[in-house]
This record gives C-alpha cells, sequence and structure tokens, in this order.
C-alpha cells in the first residue's frame, strides 16, 4: 500500500522559489532597473509555463471530452492562489520573526502574519535590487504553477468543486510552509540542514489523489491515448521558454551567475531528451514525440535545484539521468505498482527532483566541476537525501490526511454519470470540440 501511495506522491512543490533575495538584501538596498526589467519579464515567463503552456501539455494528453476541464482547472487555480497569496501565504513564506540561524523553533517550520495583506509594503519597498511588488508578483506565479501541476494526477475524474477545496487547504498547509523550510532565510529547517536548492526541487511534489481517487473507469481495460499530441507538444516547448525565467529568475535579479543558470538550464532540457529518446529506442524500436518532449521537461525538474551549484558536465550528467530515469518510472515503475496517475506527474515531477536534488550534493563538488566551495561531497549528498526525505513524508502525510477530511465531507470523485460523458460537458456544460 505504500509503495503505491508514491502513483501521485511527489509532484508538486517543484515550484519553491528561491527566496534568496530575503537572505542576501543590503542594508540599504537600491534600485536596479536592469534587474527589475528582467524580473518582470522572470515573472510573465513563469505565468507563461502555467496558462497557457502546463494547460495546453496536459490538455492535449486526456481524452477530448476532458480538455476544457484541464484549462478550467488551471485558470481556477490560478484565482484561488493568486488571491490567497496575497491574503497570507507570502507572509507565511517570507515572514521571518523570531528565526536564529542553527536553532529550531515553531517559525522554522512556517512563518507568521505580520505580512497578510502585503502589510508594510509600499511602492518604495525593495527586496534586493527590486521593487517588492515584483518580487510578490514573480513568488505568486510559483505559487500558482505549483498546484497546477497536481491536476495533471488525478485529470478526468476529480470534481471541479474538490479540486479548488484541496488547492487551497494544500496552499496553506503544503506548499507555503515547505516554502519557507527552503527559503525562508537563516534559521528556516533546511537552511540549518544545509541543503542546496537554488530554484525548487528538494521540495519535492506530493499528494495522494490518484489513490484515493481510484483509478479511471476502464483504465486496465480500455484505451485512452491522448487526444491531440500537437497541442501537448506545442505545451512543452512553452514550458521550456519559461523555465528560464523560472530558474534564472530566482536569483532575485542579474548577475554573473545568470549565465551559468541559464547554460545548465537549457543542457538539462538537451540531456534530458537524449536520455529519454535513446532508452525508449532501445526498449520499443521507435522514440516518439511525446517521449522527447517528456524528456526535455524531465532534464528542466532534474536541473532546477542544481542549476546554480553545478557545472557544465553535472549538467548534463542529470539531465541524461533524468531523461532515463523518468522514462522507467512512467513504462516500468507506473506499471507494477499498478497505480492511475493519470498524466504522469510523479514519474517526471516526482522522480526528477529527487534525482536532481540527490545529484546536486554529487556535482556541486569543485573537483566535479561544481561550484560550491569547501564542500564534502558525503556530506552534501547526506543533507540532500535528508531534505528530500523530510519533504517527502511531510508533504504525504498532509496530503493524505487533506484528501481524506475532502472525501467524508465534500467527495473527490466525479459522479460516474459525470465521468463517462466527459468533465467538460457534466462540470461545465461546455465542450473543445462540436461535432
Amino acid at each position: 500500500m505504500v509503495n503505491r501511495l508514491f502513483g501521485i506522491s511527489l509532484a508538486a512543490l517543484l515550484a519553491l522559489s528561491a527566496f534568496i533575495p530575503l537572505a542576501q538584501a543590503a542594508d540599504a538596498p537600491t534600485l536596479n532597473t536592469g534587474s527589475t526589467a528582467w524580473m518582470v519579464t522572470a515573472a510573465v515567463l513563469v505565468l507563461f509555463m502555467c496558462l497557457p503552456g502546463l494547460a495546453l501539455f496536459y490538455g492535449g494528453l486526456v481524452r477530448a471530452k476532458n480538455m476544457l476541464s484541464l484549462f478550467t482547472q488551471c485558470f481556477g487555480i490560478a484565482g484561488l492562489v493568486g488571491v490567497l497569496w496575497v491574503i497570507y501565504g507570502y507572509s507565511l513564506v517570507v515572514d521571518t520573526t523570531n528565526m536564529v540561524e542553527g536553532e529550531v523553533s515553531f517559525n522554522s517550520f512556517v512563518g507568521g502574519l505580520s505580512r497578510a495583506f502585503l502589510a508594510g509594503m509600499t511602492s518604495e519597498s525593495l527586496v534586493g535590487e527590486i521593487p517588492e511588488g515584483v518580487f510578490v508578483t514573480f513568488q505568486m506565479t510559483f505559487a500558482i504553477i505549483t498546484p497546477a501541476l497536481i491536476a495533471g494526477a488525478f485529470a478526468e475524474r476529480m470534481k471541479f468543486s474538490s479540486a479548488l477545496w484541496f488547492m487551497a487547504i494544500w496552499f496553506t498547509l503544503v506548499y507555503a510552509p515547505v516554502a519557507h523550510m527552503v527559503w525562508g532565510g537563516a534559521g528556516a529547517l533546511m537552511h540549518n540542514w544545509g541543503v542546496l536548492d537554488f530554484a525548487g526541487g528538494t521540495a519535492v511534489h506530493i499528494n495522494a489523489a490518484c489513490l484515493l481517487l481510484g483509478k479511471r473507469k476502464g483504465y486496465e481495460n480500455t484505451p485512452m491515448p491522448a487526444h491531440n499530441l500537437s497541442l501537448t507538444m506545442v505545451g512543452a516547448a512553452m514550458l521550456w521558454v519559461g523555465w528560464f525565467g523560472f530558474n534564472v529568475g530566482s536569483g532575485g535579479g542579474l548577475n554573473g551567475l545568470s549565465g551559468i543558470v541559464m547554460l545548465n538550464t537549457q543542457l538539462g532540457a538537451c540531456a534530458g531528451i537524449l536520455g529519454w529518446m535513446f532508452t525508449e529506442w532501445l526498449r520499443v524500436g521507435k522514440p516518439s514525440a511525446l517521449g522527447l518532449a517528456s524528456g526535455a521537461l524531465a532534464g528542466l525538474v532534474g536541473i532546477t535545484p542544481a542549476c546554480a551549484y553545478v557545472g557544465v558536465g553535472g549538467a548534463l550528467a542529470i539531465g541524461l539521468l533524468c531523461g532515463v530515469f523518468c522514462y522507467l518510472s512512467v513504462t516500468v515503475l507506473k506499471t507494477r505498482l499498478g497505480y492511475d496517475d493519470s498524466l504522469d506527474v510523479f514519474g517526471l515531477h516526482g522522480i526528477g527532483g529527487m534525482i536532481g536534488a540527490v545529484l546536486t550534493g554529487v556535482f556541486c563538488v569543485p573537483s566535479l566541476g561544481g561550484l560550491v566551495e569547501n564542500v564534502a561531497m558525503a556530506d552534501q549528498v547526506i543533507a540532500q537525501v535528508k531534505g528530500v526525505a523530510f519533504t517527502t513524508a511531510y508533504c504525504f502525510i498532509a496530503s493524505w490526511i487533506i484528501l481524506r477530511v475532502l472525501k467524508a465531507v465534500v467527495g473527490l470523485r466525479a459522479h460516474d454519470a459525470v465521468e463517462e460523458m466527459g468533465l467538460d460537458l457534466g462540470e461545465h456544460n461546455e465542450r473543445a470540440y462540436n461535432h
């Protein structure tokens, strides 16, 4: 039973962004218009990843009768999480009251509410070299795309109302605390442990939705092919482009490291394509378009936590290995464990996130071309594994409890008749295509 939980486990905190500017802001920061312009662009790129990128990627993979439901979920999540972020989410992540480096307190796990409704922010407020309003918006886009990733795991069978309830509670109890633990600065739990995670990855995604929802009707004996791979390929390309905002933007501005982060991000994607493509070619005799797109995303997921800490060789190795092992997860592990992760969120984001997080500890050392000085590989790998293990356990337990409660109170799954006719018509009274 525990093994099957990983069907959708590890699937959505990958979007945790780097709150590095909070820890590195100067005593008297000054506005940098170049960095500000870039961060505005980066925020737009990350939003572009979700809308329309992720929506198209997911929408093309489901059956035609469920395409609009994916778009509706992505838009609904964007509206809901965007508002919650301003009301209290931002404060829960960035409030560092009563935190002391090396000491563990309640605020090591989650921030307070001193910044609720963006209290204290003015037109003159800066975070590092950029206006705080730009920083808030950039981080909001990460908070939006994170739960949107989860939607692919319960696609084609979860009620829209239940999905919104889940996302609101999950954002509050899982995303915000883990984002704070990873990027809250001195005194935050992962900071105390020495975990390296530049743009997200240690906080590997967790939810247990596919287990509690059960498999789609006819999953084991009815073919459920993607209805439009062209849309999926377009969505994957948009995700690739947007990922530069995701990773390079996590530095909070522009500096000498930005070029390394950009190059490593590109190499991770390229190597991921080759890893997935050649593995698929050897196993089934033909490479697929979906496989190449998935390989690019697997490599991007894997390089995300490592992009500021490893050299070119490390980026190539991480991307290649993520392509290989994410393919095996989607094709072999999923079959053996028997779970229905509709759009392979775990296989891509979960496995890729774990591999990338752990290998960050391997390839960050100078002897392998890494950029982190005075670090022992064994010690850093232990720290990375510790971070992954804790985040996995916390996110799984919290997600399981949330879903159990929602299942008992409002129900999770769409009615059989609705699932049969498709969620587009049954949940939203619309069709993507009129025949």
